[in-house]
């Protein structure tokens, strides 16, 4: 079955490609806004299913990867900032503290219509920051569309002071591990060798 990626983020793309499987990526088009009193939790496993249904609809016999992440910061949810003023903001506020990441996956079959959802949490330290260093990185890095205002596949990794997860790559927005799981019970199996190419 094709293997369709259910964003438009290189980060995504570039994580996905680690597994060495062939994929296509299409671009969901999905309202990100959180409903009434909605929990960061069943946000993140509501948007990662909805995008994956959305494209889905464009491919009837495929596996559709959908992903959604949020950062939460006491009782706030911090979203992608934007601008440089809103992520230095962010920055500003996380410095110090422990901040939740949050990050729904999910893999939809649109030949059985079978839907795998699962949430992963990280849990970042961030040091104690300068006003300076903090907009010495923004204006370097530019992570005006990374939820929680940094990359850290990049220069992002200096902001923190200790991370934990039982998966590096829930961070950056993609927990592969767990997709690993899902892909297998789907009966991709990674891990068997492929024929060579003629």
């Amino acid at each position: 079955m094709q293997l369709v990626l259910a964003s438009s983020s290189p980060y995504r793309r570039d994580l996905l490609s680690r597994l060495g499987v062939f994929f296509h990526t299409d671009a969901p088009d999905v309202d990100e806004a959180a409903l009434p009193n909605e929990d960061p939790e069943d946000l993140v496993a509501r948007l990662a299913q909805s995008k994956a249904r959305a494209v889905g609809q464009r491919h009837p016999d495929a596996l559709i990867i959908g992903s959604d992440q949020v950062a939460v910061f006491g009782s706030t949810v911090l979203t992608k900032p934007h601008t440089t003023e809103r992520a230095i903001e962010q920055l500003s506020q996380m410095r110090g503290t422990t901040v939740n990441f949050l990050t729904g996956v999910c893999l939809l079959n649109t030949r059985s219509q079978r839907c795998q959802v699962a949430v992963e949490r990280c849990a970042v330290t961030f040091r104690s920051l300068s006003d300076a260093a903090i907009a010495a990185y923004v204006a370097r890095e530019r992570p005006l569309d990374c939820a929680g205002s940094f990359k850290s596949e990049g220069l992002g990794i200096a902001l923190f002071e200790r991370i934990v997860a039982n998966d590096p790559t829930i961070l950056v927005g993609l927990p592969l591990i767990r997709l690993v799981t899902m892909l297998t019970t789907e009966g991709v199996d990674l891990l068997t060798p492929r024929p060579a190419a003629h």
